[in-house]
């Protein structure tokens, strides 16, 4: 909110301070007239533009014992003028004293008090200069504006308006209405008031500013962005119109546009963190990485402090594959902020890639539940024990991921796998067909399922999912080697033998399939290509010979 300066103070020149208030009497006494002499030299000196003789007059008067309201007067109005505005208080103070109910000393003394920034007591004197002169409407101007600094937008509204109804067309009184009105949350009527103050006075940078203000806190960035480039076009170095332009241009995704102008505001404030954040964010949202990166890394050095500074350049860094520098902005993040969540995730899939997954592990576990990245944390978590062999921790991970959602086949698939893993053949079943019931055409649980079966001697259950695997497209050299070893043990030695070279066709150097198809074609009475089959068995895996006496079992 842009500072409301008060009007000037209203003072009573020394000649008319002297009316009225020297005692009445034939004889004037020497104190009158010592009094009167000094306050005609002071307006003679004041006129003569000597303000700081004028003022010496009336001290040394005051000093020498003489303490007429009128000297006190005089006084003030002159150290206002210098701008000695605490000497013009302790003037006014001490002519209130000698006269509580003076015509302009509360008025003088709020208006010199306003110049301090003292609200509170500006605003007590305005109301009990009004209390004095009730049509002295200047002081509600001015008590309106003690009242929207002192953020009590209600009470200013009752001030302004009744100004306002005195003079509608009043600039200032309009604009202070226009802050009363967007301090109370009423934007639509204070942007109308700020309106006429613009109408009035085009070049009004307090207005323009506010009104760029109302539009975006309304999130109106079409009209925020009008008047914000027309603050720019009264102040070019503008940088709250620069920054409500790059705000709009963010919201309107013309991130060209948001780039320029935060790349103006560092210009113009190098020394400002959140000026080179957002040219950051901009550069990041554009795809920039690296230069992304490099405004991240001037705002981190202005705020070291700052876990989301950190974690945008380590997000920046880890875009551009620079994973070293990654890793240590993630780091810091989580120096300033342990909890971190994203920080954690990002920094575990880091430390997963450069292989140290015992620390990725860690970090997963860190991550608290109810964060969205919580979910994925606990199947990367699954996964890695899965990698190292604990199967049964693996398995109680994939569960929880299925606590939250139930219906996630990737999750379900792969508690299956640890289950079957860990030797829990029935949880591994339930899991696979649980994955089945959801994804009918899942060839991963069709699989893991038909190799159970299989591993359980189920050959008539596995039999129907080797075949099912090969009509959803399964080509690989394994299916084909278990669907001939399943004929087989059907007594289909023919079908066993299409299985067994349609492995080969895949594989040519399956060593048991080459053996199990001479053990096949031997049943077919095909001798000579069953040895010629024995032979590249054996000489591409020796240990199966033991396997030419006797088919190795199902």
């Amino acid at each position: 909110m842009n500072q409301w300066n008060l009007s000037g103070a209203e003072v009573d020149s020394p000649h008319s301070a002297v009316n009225g208030k020297v005692e009445a009497g034939a004889n004037a006494s020497r104190q009158e007239k010592r009094v009167s002499k000094s306050l005609s030299k002071a307006v003679s000196l004041h006129l003569e533009g000597k303000l700081d003789d004028a003022m010496r007059e009336l001290r040394r008067t005051i000093e020498a014992g003489e303490r007429h309201p009128a000297l006190f007067s005089a006084l003030g109005h002159v150290q206002y003028e210098v701008q000695d505005y605490a000497g013009a208080v302790e003037s006014y103070a001490q002519l209130l004293e000698l006269e509580p109910a003076h015509r302009t000393g509360h008025f003088n003394m709020a208006v010199s008090l306003g110049k301090l920034a003292r609200w509170e007591e500006a605003a007590a004197s305005f109301e009990k200069a009004l209390e004095i002169d009730a049509r002295r409407s200047e002081a509600y101007l001015g008590l309106g504006t003690c009242l929207v600094h002192l953020k009590r937008p209600q009470e200013a509204l009752d001030a302004f308006n009744c100004y306002v109804f005195k003079y509608p067309d009043h600039e200032e009184a309009l604009f202070g209405k226009a802050v009363a009105l967007q301090q109370a949350g009423r934007l639509d009527e204070a942007a109308e008031f700020y309106q006429k103050v613009i109408l009035k006075n085009p070049k009004s940078e307090e207005a323009l500013s506010n009104l760029t203000a109302v539009y975006l806190e309304k999130k109106d960035f079409p009209q925020a962005r009008k008047y914000a480039e027309a603050l720019l076009e009264v102040n070019p170095e503008s940088l709250a119109a620069m920054e409500a332009v790059a705000t709009a241009a963010f919201a309107n995704g013309d991130l060209l546009t948001a780039v320029t102008h935060c790349k103006s505001l560092v210009d113009f404030s190098p020394d400002s963190f959140e000026n080179w954040f957002n040219l950051g964010v901009a550069y990041q949202r554009l795809g920039n990485y690296q230069n992304a990166a490099t405004a991240y890394d001037k705002a981190a050095a202005l705020r070291p402090g700052s876990a989301q500074v950190h974690l945008n350049l380590g997000v920046s860094y880890q875009e551009v594959g620079d994973l070293p520098a990654a890793r240590a902005a993630y780091e810091h993040a989580l120096m300033v902020e342990p909890n971190m969540a994203t920080a954690l995730w990002n920094l575990a899939l880091i430390l997963e890639h450069l292989g140290e997954r015992n620390e990725a592990e860690r970090l997963y576990s860190r991550l608290p539940e109810g964060n969205p990245e919580w979910e994925d944390a606990s199947f990367r978590l699954g996964f890695l024990r899965l990698q190292r062999g604990d199967f049964r921790a693996s398995a109680e991970a994939f569960e929880r991921c299925l606590e939250k959602r139930p219906n996630w086949p990737e999750a379900q698939l792969n508690a299956g796998i640890a289950y079957w893993r860990a030797g829990d053949p029935r949880s591994a079943r339930y899991a696979f067909e649980k994955v089945l019931q959801q994804k009918p055409d899942s060839a991963d649980a069709v699989r893991g399922l038909a190799a159970l079966t299989l591993e359980q001697g189920d050959f008539e259950q596995a039999f129907d999912l080797h075949r099912r695997l090969i009509e959803l497209g399964d080509r690989s050299p394994e299916l084909f080697y278990n669907a001939g070893l399943i004929y087989q043990k059907r007594g289909q030695t023919e079908d066993a033998a299409v299985f067994y070279r349609e492995a080969l066709k895949e594989n040519p150097n399956l060593a048991e399939a080459l053996l199990n198809l001479g053990h096949a074609l031997m049943d077919m009475g095909q001798e000579d290509e069953a040895r010629s089959c024995w032979r590249k068995a054996v000489g591409a895996k020796p240990e199966l010979a033991a396997s030419y006496f006797e088919p190795a079992p199902v």
